[in-house]
């Protein structure tokens, strides 16, 4: 167990410590902020602002609006219920600074990341973001069919207009692909000296400028020839073709059920090692379940496999916070453990675990290594049950995980399901500690005075 612990630190360390690996998700986090807000303003929308399916004023909540006009006939009618769909959907133009341009701005952030990471000693970092978004641009398509919603239906195709839906999850792997390939060409013709030197009487920012022209020139140039070859051998541009080469596929894979399995059980194998999974699977999920994340809140698709899901039904739901502190508080008869449990109670309700996983600690003790294994798939695949039965729809509110359990289930969902299913969630995953704890009580049979002394010191 112990060489096996060694060897499976030392291999997920050099992932997690992994250059490009920490470069995508520092990236992804960064950019995620964005989409926190929108997704939290698309929230607000979808539960407390829609007068047809919200909350409050909706069918699916408590009627609210019915019960103001009457009628679902006469609300439908009222002044109040086109002044909340108004509103409603001024709130919504907040995805086009961010769900909508994700790659563009993924570009930016990206590019500014991986030339402060692998080019440290370059001057400046933001000539790098320029020419990685003119690299980008040049690569997007300039033409794309447009069928018209009324008379002929034949596509009618438009030149020398981009097409924007590349601006949003369509372009990930190639805003990643391009805006990487480019700040590298740049950086390395930089460090070739193939430059124009200006004397020393020019201001420094002039003088960057001009040395950056030539290395600019040639990254340019590389990507023309590459969008030449791209269009002329396949007949499609770079982000068409990496859509079709890459992105599709990974998305595939990761809506398949195999994919789900192995996520969540390494994910919780990887903690009980002390080793923080999203460092490892941030960069995957932002390649993937991030993208169905954005699909999903914009209403372009209905994923059931989401970080949303992953979220709602796992980490907002307690799993590895509420549940153990909860099994703790409940059964443990070990005072020390106990006392834990109540320091822990309150980071654990804004679902924080560390307090509890340190704390008892539940990291790389065996006897606690099957219920803390077990609890995050059963808990997912629990709201996975729920959600193949129709109880409730995919995730598609982006509420932040901080958010205490039972009251993010009836954010995350809308509707009082989504509170039902994380108590069950909690009732279930909170059983599956009993034993372990029962199992702790007995093994130690000495402890509650070991206990009381270490309490009372």
């Amino acid at each position: 167990m112990q060489r096996f612990q060694a060897k499976f630190t030392q291999v997920a360390g050099k992932i997690a410590a992994n250059k490009l690996l920490l470069t995508l998700r520092d990236s992804f986090i960064i950019v995620a902020a964005t989409s926190m807000i929108a997704g939290f303003a698309i929230m607000i929308q979808n539960v407390f602002i829609d007068p047809t399916n919200g909350l409050i004023f909706g069918k699916q909540g408590i009627g609210l609006g019915r019960l103001i006009s009457g009628s679902w006939t006469a609300w439908a009618s009222s002044g109040l219920f086109k002044g909340l769909t108004a509103i409603g959907n001024m709130i919504g133009l907040i995805s086009n600074g961010s769900l909508n341009t994700f790659a563009v701005l993924l570009v930016v952030i990206f590019s500014n990341t991986f030339s402060r990471k692998y080019f440290p000693k370059s001057k400046e970092h933001m000539t790098s973001v320029l020419y990685a978004l003119g690299a980008f641009f040049i690569c997007m398509p300039w033409k794309f069919q447009y069928t018209p919603t009324t008379g002929s239906t034949k596509p009618i195709e438009i030149l020398n207009y981009m097409d924007t839906t590349y601006f949003g999850t369509k372009g990930v792997f190639a805003a990643l692909l391009i805006s990487g390939f480019a700040v590298w060409i740049y950086n390395k013709m930089l460090q070739t000296n193939f430059t124009i030197k200006m004397p020393d009487s020019v201001p420094p920012a002039v003088g960057r400028s001009f040395e950056s022209l030539i290395p600019g020139v040639i990254t340019m140039g590389v990507f023309i020839i590459l969008t030449a070859l791209s269009t002329g051998f396949t007949g499609e541009t770079m982000p068409e073709l990496l859509l079709t080469l890459l992105q599709k596929p990974a998305l595939a894979i990761s809506g398949t059920g195999f994919f789900a399995f192995i996520s969540q059980t390494t994910w919780s194998l990887l903690q009980w090692f002390g080793i923080h999974p999203t460092s490892i699977w941030g960069p995957i999920f932002g390649l993937t379940w991030n993208i169905n994340d954005t699909q999903n809140m914009l209403g372009q698709a209905h994923h059931i496999y989401s970080t949303l899901f992953m979220n709602f039904s796992t980490v907002a739901a307690g799993s590895c916070s509420v549940s153990p502190v909860l099994a703790l508080m409940l059964f443990s008869k070990r005072l020390a453990a106990k006392k834990v449990s109540k320091i822990a109670l309150m980071p654990a309700i804004f679902n924080i675990s560390e307090p509890v996983t340190f704390g008892l600690p539940i990291i790389l003790n065996p006897l606690y290594f099957i219920p803390w294994l077990v609890a995050q798939p059963l808990a997912f695949y629990i709201g996975l049950f729920f959600i193949k039965i129709g109880f409730i729809g995919p995730i598609v509110n982006n509420v932040p995980w901080t958010v205490p359990t039972l009251l993010s289930g009836l954010l995350y969902t809308g509707s009082i399901k989504g509170l039902i299913v994380q108590a069950i969630i909690v009732a279930a995953t909170t059983a599956i500690y009993i034993p372990f704890i029962q199992m702790d009580n007995k093994i130690n049979p000495d402890g509650d005075l070991v206990d009381k002394a270490v309490a009372e010191d």
